[in-house]
Formats: structure tokens, sequence, C-alpha cells
């Protein structure tokens, strides 16, 4: 590549970047500008605290922690319930800098991306947001890429059916979240626990039914009176997360049948409408009530059809998630084809976290981010297309 080929290319994300806002400004998503500094617990609470290794992480002199925002999701639906339009619909955009460790690639990066807030027609707004992404795409020259969606509302659905125990619901909704293998896990899971009482019986019974954050309080208390921060070179999270592990084990084997239905269910993969056909196949050979979440995808299948979508080359799994705590439905990602280890964009619906944020009642949310830098090399690489 020549000097003035590669400074064209230094200049190019800005310029596609700022093209970028122009059309989501068109579609009437109005620009937002939170701030680079942000509480830490949001993140943690909500993403995972998987994320805490790659935050960078400060502490002002009151004791909070504070972090710079590792994505621009949980600012931008901050300042919306902070503002007069909270509850109200409402859609924003934003192109920023976040930071997150990614192991030897920069740490600070740019995200550009979508958030709606407040819309009741949810398949409708779905739609949109992959849409939008798909628009965001082709204005980096990218044609042809691959769409994965998946629906974790059609897996909570399923769980909640088969009436298990409420650790077995935390444990295995968990599991699908945070991109586990469920495979693995739930064939562990089934194995009965073997008989007997053991020395933590009592704080394996005041978890049952808990979180990982109550688990976490608890076992820090503990720990706390013992004048201890870690026992045998585990720290407070690893023991929480183990003693939660075991008084899931406690609350009896999963029943064979509803091992099997799972296991159907997170098989169902490939074109949209035939995975529709095999989930209301498996609903009405198990007997379970399924219609509300199928008929959700179902409708947003035909939004997507409608917004121009070839729904033929998009690729739907009742298994695809995208590791995040937050979402309630809809998930999706945009990668290159044949070369789509990491997303170009992706997103999907968390309904249930502005109640988390601190509204008093909830607001259907769904957006989505697209990534400038990856958008930006791959777009070179094509526009050269083999050019000397």
């Amino acid at each position: 590549m020549t000097a003035t080929a590669a400074a064209r290319g230094a200049a190019g994300s800005a310029a596609w970047a700022d093209a970028l806002l122009l059309s989501f400004a068109q579609g009437g998503y109005v620009q937002a500008h939170p701030d680079i500094l942000q509480p830490a617990e949001p993140f943690l609470d909500l993403s995972g605290e998987d994320i805490r290794k790659s935050l960078y992480l400060t502490t002002d002199p009151s004791g909070e922690e504070l972090c710079l925002r590792p994505d621009l999701t949980i600012p931008v639906a901050r300042d919306y319930l902070a503002s007069g339009r909270a509850g109200k619909p409402a859609g924003f955009s934003y192109l920023g800098p976040v930071f997150r460790y990614r192991g030897g690639r920069p740490s600070e990066f740019l995200q550009a991306g979508i958030e709606s807030f407040g819309r009741q027609d949810r398949a409708a707004a779905d739609a949109e947001m992959l849409a939008l992404a798909l628009e965001a795409t082709s204005a980096f020259g990218l044609k042809d890429v691959e769409i994965r969606t998946g629906d974790v509302a059609l897996f909570i659905a399923l769980i909640d059916a088969l009436d298990l125990y409420p650790v077995w619901r935390r444990r295995l909704i968990k599991d699908f979240n945070r991109k586990v293998s469920l495979a693995e896990d739930i064939e562990r899971l089934t194995l009965a626990t073997a008989p007997g009482r053991n020395e933590y019986e009592g704080v394996l019974a005041a978890l049952a039914g808990s979180d990982r954050k109550a688990a976490l309080a608890l076992v820090t208390d503990l720990m706390s009176i013992a004048g201890t921060t870690n026992v045998g070179g585990r720290t407070v999270d690893e023991i929480a997360d183990r003693f939660l592990e075991r008084s899931t084990l406690k609350g009896g084997a999963l029943p064979r049948d509803a091992l099997d239905i799972i296991k159907r269910f997170l098989a169902i993969a490939g074109d949209p409408d035939e995975s529709v056909a095999q989930l209301r196949a498996l609903a009405s050979d198990a007997k379970l009530d399924l219609a509300p979440a199928i008929d959700q995808l179902e409708s947003r299948i035909g939004f997507m059809a409608a917004r121009g979508i070839d729904t033929k080359r998009t690729r739907f799994s009742t298994s695809f998630g995208r590791g995040l705590d937050y979402y309630t439905g809809f998930e999706f990602e945009l990668h290159a084809k044949d070369n789509g280890i990491e997303p170009l964009a992706g997103g999907g619906r968390y309904d249930g976290l502005m109640t988390q944020l601190g509204s008093a009642s909830p607001i259907p949310a769904v957006g989505f981010s697209v990534w400038i830098e990856a958008l930006t090399q791959l777009g070179q690489s094509n526009a050269q297309g083999g050019v000397a």
C-alpha cells in the first residue's frame, strides 16, 4: 500500500463514521454523549462479574468504584433514565471511544450504535435494529455478511414451562447467557447428589434460590468474620460461585425428561421459518405452552422480511447468545463472510435493563453496536480488491 493510500485509509474511518451518524440521524436517532467515566457497579451486575478482568477501574474519595466505559449501551440507558424523556419512546445514536482490555489489541477503540427505548411494538423494533445494522455494514462497503440470530426469551420460556427448581432455572439461564457449554453442564447436573451432610450444609441451605450478588454478599460477610480474604488460594468471588454450584446440586438431579427436551430444543437451528415449525412441534410433543414466545419470533421474522431482509440467508439458532446477562429476547450478530470470529455488529433486546438501572416500571429497550475499526479495515480491503 502506498503512503497516500495509507493516509487515505486513516482518514476513512472518520469519514465513514460521520456518514454512519448522519444515516442514524436521518432515521430519527438523536446523538447521545454519555460520560466516559462511569459507575462500575452496573457493568459488573448486568454484564457479569467476568467483565471485571477487562475493565479499567478506579475508586473515588467516597469509595465508589468507577470505570472507563467498556461499552455505550448502559451509559446511554442511564442518561435516558435521568432525562425528562424517561418512559417515553426515544431513540439515540452514538459514536465514541470505549475502553476494554483485549489481550494485545488496543484497549481504546471506537464504538457506534443505536439504542431504542419505550417502543411497545417489539417485533417491529427488533427487525428495525437488524435492518439498520445491515445498513451500517453496507455503508462500509460490506454487502455480503453472515446474519446470526437467536432469542433468549425462547429458552427462558422453555425453562419456565418445565417448572424446574429455582436453582436450576437460575443456573441454566446463567449458562446460556454466559456462553457456557450447556450440553456439558446439563449432563453433569443430571447426576444425583451424593447423600449425607457436610460442614457447609447451613451455608448451602441459606443460598438456595439466591442469585450471585446475594451469594457474594454472604460469603464476603462470613470471610470478614473469619478475618480472611481467601481460602486455599480461592478469592471471595470464586468461593461464592462454588457455593452456588453446590447449592444447585443439592436441589436434586435434573429430571431425565427435562434433559431430553432441553437437548432437542438446543438442536434447533437453520432457516428461521423451519425453526418456528420445529419449535411448535416440540411444544406440542412435550405438552408445553411456548406459544407466546414462538409467536413473537414468527412475528419478528415477518417484519424482517418486510424490511427487505432475506430471511433464507439468516441463520437462527436456539442456542445462540451474546454472553451478556441483560439480554431478554432477540439477539443478533453480523459477521464477515468466511472470516467471522469477532462480530462486526451485534445487539438485541434488553427489556429488563431499565428496572435494573432504577426505573420504577419496565421500559422496552433494544439496540445494537457496530465496531468501526473492524468495519473500516474490511471496507478498505474490499475497496482495494486486489489492486497492486
